[in-house]
């Protein structure tokens, strides 16, 4: 083992040690006391500036390892993917800048660099298609030009996105972390220079534009502090000497950007609310359903707290009957996040081990006007054995105009299912744009036709959140309806360990891609017999303008 090997598990040793709780060293932010708005921010950028550098970029998955992997397994907890993949293995993975590099210029002598304060692990196709685009809400009402369940990339709506042509929307659980991320970046680097402007300004304070503020904001309260945070907060501390104080006091936040601008911050003392305390919502006996769930499977749903002069925090306990197949990320809610303006969202999760119907309670303590109140919410869900369902069969799309078409399918007998996702691929110039639709019925109107050379589609069913196999393919060409047997200007097909592609006439170029949308092969004209060698599988092969691609089986 070398050095740098040592000190990392020597460190990982000292997290375990402490991961428990979030508290800073005594007197770390004693210089924050006193002081408000920009001088604050200064404040803040000060103490956490000058910090212990680690090693090298390239060194960073041995620091993942400890701050970047689930309790007690060795999987990577990547907020960009759901793919399982392991530590120590970085395979799939990149080091992903979440507050962009290529904002302050991309220069790898600047401290943002490597500080691990935002970075994360990401896999590599999510991470690409994330790009440097800023954070934003999608519009799901046009295109979508990523999305693999937990990071969607597309158009912003209105209002955001400070003239980027898209944003990346993380998952509902992380946009906090994001949040609380850049809330960092802008205070520790806020003396940079900005090579791009989407969601800040060239100043020390407030540093943050005006739409990513209220966005900021929103996502911060709407998604607490986090024990992955705190826990990672402790990590990173070992390393780097530095804290981002946001986790540890995410009041700081509306000191600077929200409800208490211009108020003085101190350091442990709340101000005291005036008028009755009173918790709107949850109601006392409210009840959080979560419907019908498969064995195995894990579900989320969100409660709302919202009040008006609190006093002190609100403590969370769930209790009762089957209380260990529910959780909750957070154990305390702050009185500031509960009096803001939108109130706070608290994710509670049912992930049911045993089939039937189950139910707990969510006990809230601190809820009357000396802090001693108390009320609870009822938790209920049903668990159905895991349903095994059946590949639906793709039909021949209808109706096609220049600019629409309707796509259609049958779903396999005597199966229930709750709906359909119909996976949309867009070719131009024999490059494929994926995105997935959602429908309840057995067809669905695919619109903005005119903005590709030809598509495919392909369906699954999915009841329960389990989807099904995915079904066949249908192309579609302004001309008609192709699929992978009909003639074309070149052929393809997979064999034994490769894809043979032919052409009686020169095709320019030739593309092979995975299931995923990456490019896996290039050719840059074919004339005559190509054996291409490629895992087994599934891809899809193109050639030139116009062509339909073709869907080949590697064995």
């Amino acid at each position: 083992m070398n050095l740098r090997h040592i000190t990392i598990a020597l460190a990982a040793a000292a997290v375990c040690c402490t991961a428990a709780h979030a508290e800073a060293p005594a007197g770390y932010y004693n210089s924050l006391d006193g002081k408000k708005e920009g001088e604050l921010k200064t404040a803040i950028h000060n103490r956490v500036t000058g910090f212990r550098l680690v090693s090298s970029y390239s060194a960073l998955p041995d620091y993942f390892r400890v701050t970047d992997v689930y309790p007690e397994s060795n999987r990577w907890w990547d907020m960009y993917s759901d793919i399982p993949l392991y530590a120590p293995s970085f395979k799939g993975l990149n080091r992903e800048h979440s507050f962009p590099k290529s904002w302050w210029g991309g220069s790898t002598t600047v401290s943002a660099y490597v500080d691990l304060n935002h970075l994360y692990p990401s896999e590599s196709a999510a991470n690409m298609a994330k790009s440097n685009y800023p954070l934003g809400e999608v519009d799901r009402s046009s295109t979508v030009a990523f999305e693999n369940g937990v990071s969607t990339v597309g158009y912003p709506v209105q209002g955001q996105g400070g003239g980027a042509s898209r944003v990346f929307e993380p998952a509902d659980e992380y946009k906090g972390d994001f949040a609380r991320t850049y809330f960092y970046m802008v205070t520790c680097y806020q003396n940079l220079t900005w090579k791009w402007t989407y969601m800040v300004n060239q100043n020390v304070y407030p540093t943050l534009n005006n739409w990513s503020v209220q966005l900021l904001m929103k996502w911060h309260r709407d998604d607490p502090v986090s024990q992955k945070e705190i826990d990672r907060n402790d990590a990173v501390y070992s390393f780097q000497d530095n804290r981002n104080p946001f986790i540890d006091h995410p009041e700081l936040a509306e000191y600077l950007w929200g409800d208490r601008v211009g108020e003085v911050f101190r350091l442990g003392e709340a101000p005291e609310p005036v008028g009755d305390a009173e918790l709107e919502t949850p109601v006392n006996g409210a009840v959080l359903e979560f419907g019908q769930v498969a064995e195995g499977a894990t579900v989320t749903s969100k409660l709302l707290f919202k009040g008006t002069n609190i006093r002190g925090n609100l403590s969370l306990l769930i209790y009762r009957g089957d209380k260990d197949m529910f959780s909750i990320p957070v154990t305390t809610l702050t009185a500031s996040q509960v009096n803001s303006e939108e109130g706070t969202w608290l994710t509670v999760s049912y992930k049911p081990t045993a089939t039937g119907e189950h139910s707990a309670r969510l006990l809230i303590n601190g809820t009357g006007e000396d802090g001693n109140g108390s009320r609870g919410v009822e938790l209920r869900g049903e668990c159905l054995a895991k349903p095994v369902l059946s590949a639906p069969k793709a039909t021949a799309a209808t109706d096609i105009t220049p600019t629409s078409y309707v796509a259609n399918w049958t779903p396999a007998e005597g199966e229930t299912v709750d709906y359909y996702i119909v996976t949309r691929t867009r070719y131009n110039d024999g490059l494929p744009t994926v995105e997935k639709l959602l429908a309840e019925d057995t067809s669905l109107l695919i619109e903005e036709f005119d903005l590709s050379d030809s598509e495919s589609y392909t369906v699954r069913a999915v009841r329960l959140g389990v989807e099904s196999p995915e079904s066949n393919v249908v192309f579609v060409s302004h001309t008609g309806i192709t699929d992978a047997t009909a003639d074309m200007p070149f052929e393809a097909f997979g064999d034994e360990g490769c894809i043979v592609v032919r052409s009686i006439v020169a095709v320019a170029p030739v593309r092979i891609y995975d299931v995923a949308g990456r490019e896996v092969a290039y050719i840059a004209e074919v004339d005559g017999a190509y054996e291409i060698e490629l895992p087994a599988g599934v891809y899809i092969v193109s050639a030139g303008r116009g062509t339909a691609p073709v869907k080949v089986s590697v064995r």
